[in-house]
Order: C-alpha cells, then sequence, then structure tokens
C-alpha cells in the first residue's frame, strides 16, 4: 500500500523522495477537483441549450471595507501564516505527521501576524482606492458555471462534514474513546453522510440563487459517481480499511485471467497498521493483513467508473429533468447494497434482522430514487411526451 502520495511515485519509479501529502487526502481533494470540473462543463452545457439562465444579482460598489470583513479576514490569515512557517521551520516534524501537525496547535506567532497583517492592510487599501462618496447597488449578471468555486467549497465543507458524522454514529463507541482524535482523522469517512449532507447544503445554495434544482442535479449526477469512485481509489491506494471480509477461497477458474489481488488481498503497508508485523520492515507502515480479504474499495472503484461513462453517454438522451439524478441514487443503492455482503461494517438488528448502516440507507435510495424519477417524469409529461430521444 501507498500511504503517502510519494510512496506511489518511488514505488513507480525508484526514487526516493518524501512528500508529506497522505495519499487519501491527496485523492480526496482530486475527486472533488474533478467532480467540479465536470459539473461546471455541464452546467455550461445546460445553459447554451436555455435550461439555465444568467443570475441577476445586487452588489455594492464603492463602499469601505468593513469591521468584520477585516477581523474575518485578519483570522484567516494568522491561521495561514502561523501554519505555513510553522511547516517551513519544523518541516521535519510536518513530514513525519502532516496530518497530526496540520490540526494540532503547533506553528509560527510571527508568520501568523506578517500574513494577517498583509492580508487585512491589503484589502482596506484595495477598498479605499475604490471608496465612492455614496456607494451604489449594480446588477451584476452570473452565470451559473461561475458558482462552481462556491459550490465546490460547500459541497467539500459539509460533505465530509456530513462523511464524518455518519461514520461515528456507526462507530460511536470508537469516537468516544478518542473525540478529537477520532474527529480530525482523514480516515474513517462514510459516503452516504458525505452525500446526504453535502447534497442537502449544495440544494440550499442552488435553490438560494434560483437555479432550477432538477436540472441542477442531473448537471452533477455524472461529476458524483466519478468523484467517488476517485476517493475510493484513495481508501484502496491507502489501505484505510475499508476492506472486505476475509476470503480464504480459491480465486474462480473463470477469473484466472485476473491478477490474484483483485480476488483477495492482504493489504500490505496499510495506513491504519492493521495486522500482524511485516518481517525486516523499517519504518512507520510495517503491519500486513493475517488473512487476505475481498478488496472491496477496488470493487467500488470499477463499478464507480463504469457508472459515470454510462450516465455520460446518456446525459443528453434522457429528457425527464432529474432523472438522471434519481438513476444515479438508484445505481448508488443498487452497488453499495450487494459490496455490503462481503464488506467489514458494524451491524444493528432491525426488526429481527442484522443490518449495516449502509444497507438501510442503499434501500431508501433505491425507494427513493424510483419516486423521484416518477415525480419528475410527471413534471415533465406535460411539456413532452417523449423523454427518450429516439
Amino acid at each position: 500500500m501507498f500511504p503517502q502520495f510519494s510512496d506511489i511515485i518511488n514505488y513507480f519509479l525508484g526514487t526516493n523522495i518524501h512528500i508529506p501529502i497522505q495519499t487519501y487526502g491527496f485523492m480526496l481533494a482530486l475527486a472533488f477537483i474533478t467532480g467540479i470540473f465536470f459539473i461546471k462543463t455541464e452546467l455550461k452545457r445546460k445553459e447554451k441549450e436555455g435550461l439555465l439562465h444568467v443570475i441577476i444579482e445586487k452588489e455594492k460598489k464603492g463602499a469601505p471595507a468593513s469591521i468584520i470583513e477585516l477581523i474575518l479576514l485578519g483570522i484567516i490569515g494568522f491561521i495561514t501564516g502561523y501554519k505555513i512557517l510553522g511547516i517551513i521551520i519544523d518541516y521535519k516534524d510536518f513530514a513525519e505527521n502532516s496530518q497530526e501537525y496540520v490540526f494540532s496547535l503547533r506553528g509560527n506567532l510571527i508568520g501568523g501576524f506578517i500574513i494577517a497583517i498583509v492580508m487585512v492592510v491589503g484589502r482596506y487599501l484595495k477598498k479605499k482606492k475604490t471608496k465612492l462618496d455614496k456607494p451604489v447597488w449594480e446588477e451584476i449578471q452570473v452565470h451559473p458555471y461561475e458558482l462552481s468555486a462556491n459550490i465546490l467549497i460547500i459541497s467539500a465543507i459539509s460533505g465530509l462534514l456530513g462523511a464524518k458524522i455518519f461514520h461515528h454514529l456507526e462507530n460511536f463507541g470508537a469516537f468516544l474513546e478518542d473525540p478529537i482524535g477520532e474527529f480530525f482523522s482523514f480516515m474513517g469517512l462514510t459516503f452516504y453522510g458525505g452525500l446526504i449532507v453535502g447534497s442537502l447544503t449544495v440544494i440550499w445554495y442552488v435553490r438560494k440563487k434560483k437555479i432550477p434544482v432538477p436540472v441542477f442535479l442531473d448537471a452533477c449526477a455524472p461529476a458524483i459517481i466519478l468523484a467517488y469512485g476517485i476517493g475510493r481509489m484513495g481508501c484502496m491506494l491507502s489501505g484505510d480499511g475499508c476492506w472486505g471480509i476475509e476470503n480464504l477461497r480459491p480465486k474462480p477458474e473463470w477469473l484466472s485471467f485476473l491478477p490474484d489481488w483483485m480476488w483477495s488481498f492482504r493489504f500490505p503497508h496499510n495506513v491504519i497498521n492493521e495486522g500482524i508485523s511485516i518481517d525486516n520492515c523499517t519504518g512507520k507502515f510495517c503491519t500486513i493483513l493475517e488473512n487476505p480479504v475481498f478488496p472491496t474499495s477496488f470493487y467500488d472503484t470499477v463499478l464507480c467508473f463504469l457508472f459515470f461513462i454510462l450516465l455520460w453517454v446518456f446525459r443528453k438522451k434522457i429528457k425527464v429533468h432529474g432523472g438522471l439524478f434519481a438513476i444515479l441514487l438508484f445505481l448508488i443503492g443498487i452497488q453499495r447494497f450487494f459490496i455490503e455482503k462481503i464488506r467489514v461494517n458494524n451491524e444493528f438488528s432491525l426488526l429481527g434482522m442484522q443490518v449495516t448502516q449502509a444497507e438501510i440507507i442503499s434501500v431508501i435510495l433505491i425507494i427513493l430514487s424510483i419516486t423521484l424519477f416518477y415525480i419528475f417524469y410527471k413534471k415533465n409529461q406535460k411539456k413532452s411526451k417523449k423523454y427518450f430521444e429516439n
């Protein structure tokens, strides 16, 4: 496995460099950036088709910088400078455990004050330069795709928060043992939590901007499943514990053309140090699972990429606004429901059955997807009798 991104580079190039960036965190960031790229692309296309329109907003021109604005900017500048200069000075400690350093109280006060002063003074002078005797409100035109950066920030923050909350609800005992460590860990993220909380937050923002929600959701559908797949790739590469149950069965003959690790895998050098010690290994990540397991994160990745291709190919053919998003929910529900059968998860007792949190949500998503498609179809039926292109 590759706990840090530099481990991947060293493995393929035979180098010995050390980049203190966790593989999972890197793939998570890549997932958000890639997702927002495809969302922006789709929003542009839908605007050209006349499904989305320019948003008229009012902006205050000529106003001086407010005290609250300068205070918030100063706080952001201080935290940024405090950490950046601290990382430069204590780079060795940072490289040893970048995540722990970032979320600790360690840093450099001088760096914090310098960046804070530069940002506050810079904003004050910039506002002063454009200050008018009497500030005026002007109407500006905003294209929906120009809100992509805002959507990225909102979805990233709310999605990560939702993913952490759902994970801690499922593993509440572990959370109580070390609340701070568990909450600030990059590991332990539940996709459904991120999807639910992130989607609801972004929908609220989109409605506020008066963008048609069904059309917007369709623009997001391929991007969501692609981002999920990239995130799952990060799980596989780092070995973060999102693997399946033990798999001691021999690989079936009909799968003989595939590498053995696709059938069962022991996740050597996994990032959570699960398993037994590896002989003659030095460093922080020197464990391997005692018995092989199903590499479920790899299966998730493959399915997500296939679903992305499917949604991308049919995105122009489905004429029911919101229909593509409903199909996405159905695919995610089906995928996760069956993957749960071979995945390690906490089980709960429900109506005499042992089920996992993901199985419950999967069933809800399947029912919701069918219901939504029916609602969207009925809503679009008046506009068009045919909802698929011939």
